[in-house]
């Protein structure tokens, strides 16, 4: 069920570099979200502005009724929102789209990609895992990954992989997940992915490749949230003559199947 609140910033903080963690006061939102879902902000200092914007939920806290985001400013509303001072008051809707499936036993091992800021989108999905997961992180830096600590403080065993090299193997995350796909045959896996398109596209072929199939997050610009403007829309498979239609991501999503994304 999703709740329009107003709520109070409790905390506005600068994680490292260009990247920030929000936490909001929104008891009703935090005892609903799920991992994967997401917030549609109205940035105070964009109020002249009609439009909201989406933020992955990167953890709640239903006892404390905080729901925590993390985001990096990349264009004026990111920039606005880092400059926005706790104890100020945002109108949040949410939480909205389709999240992540928790396995439902210890059984199944769960992997995630991330890429980026990614990662904060799966945290809830590996606090809430029966079976921690086992993390493959890429960034294009060592200064741009985030999350690892907090990760390993679950529990998680996290690999990582940078663009240049500066920590980890040096090349993309996905060159990490086939032999690990490999190795992992026969025993159940479970994938969830979020990252860059590139990246996603590159995960569910793997994951095709070997029979498998995934969950992945993906990331399109949104208007409304709700699935009323239909401009965040992808093409996903169907039985119709054409063999695809138009799914929302802001609510048939943003988490997808892998094996039913058409890509381009």
């Amino acid at each position: 069920m999703k709740h329009q609140v107003e709520s109070q910033i409790i905390a506005n903080r600068r994680i490292h570099g260009d990247y920030f963690q929000v936490d909001f006061n929104a008891p009703e939102i935090a005892r609903a979200a799920q991992p994967g879902q997401f917030v549609h902000v109205r940035i105070p200092l964009l109020e002249h502005r009609v439009l909201r914007r989406p933020f992955s939920i990167y953890n709640v806290e239903p006892a404390a009724g905080t729901v925590s985001v993390i985001y990096k400013v990349v264009g004026e509303g990111t920039e606005c929102l880092s400059q926005t001072p706790a104890d100020t008051v945002a109108s949040l809707l949410g939480p909205l789209g389709c999240g992540f499936t928790v396995p439902a036993t210890a059984d199944v091992q769960p992997v995630i990609v991330a890429g980026g800021y990614g990662c904060a989108a799966t945290y809830l999905l590996a606090r809430r895992s029966p079976r921690k997961p086992v993390c493959l992180f890429g960034a294009r830096t060592e200064a741009d990954l985030l999350l690892v600590k907090e990760f390993e403080a679950l529990g998680c065993e996290v690999r990582i992989a940078t663009n240049d090299g500066s920590r980890g193997h040096r090349g993309f995350v996905t060159a990490l997940l086939e032999p690990f796909l490999k190795a992992a045959q026969p025993r159940p896996v479970a994938v969830a992915a979020c990252g860059p398109n590139p990246m996603l596209k590159a995960v569910a072929k793997d994951l095709l490749l070997h029979g498998l199939d995934g969950e992945i997050s993906l990331d399109h610009a949104m208007c409304c949230g709700v699935g009323a403007c239909f401009a965040c829309v992808i093409k996903r498979k169907s039985d119709n003559p054409d063999g695809w239609e138009y799914a929302r991501t802001c609510i048939d999503g943003p988490v997808f199947p892998a094996s039913q994304t058409v890509w381009d």
